[in-house]
């Protein structure tokens, strides 16, 4: 009955630093997921616990990119464990 809100999930944007020559893996389409920024929002918004996330951003892009990890299909947990898997490997 706890809201949890995970407030700067990008760090400042220190986390996309690991991935910003990297195209985000095919595998990723199966749940409607197109950038690094949908990756890691998905990511947080499919954990059972998390209530909001609030990516803090200035820029329209950014902001209209965040907002389409709203749409579309979640991770399952196979697929979140597959996510956390390629990550801990780079």
């Amino acid at each position: 009955g706890v809201g949890v809100l995970v407030n700067r999930p990008f760090e400042g944007g220190q986390i996309f630093h690991k991935v910003t020559n990297l195209a985000i893996p095919e595998w990723c389409k199966d749940f409607d997921c197109n950038s690094w920024a949908q990756f890691l929002l998905k990511f947080i918004i499919s954990h059972p616990a998390v209530t909001c996330p609030i990516p803090a951003t200035d820029n329209i892009k950014h902001l209209v990119d965040n907002m389409q990890a709203g749409f579309g299909r979640l991770p399952d947990q196979k697929e979140r464990l597959k996510m956390i898997d390629f990550i801990k490997a780079l």
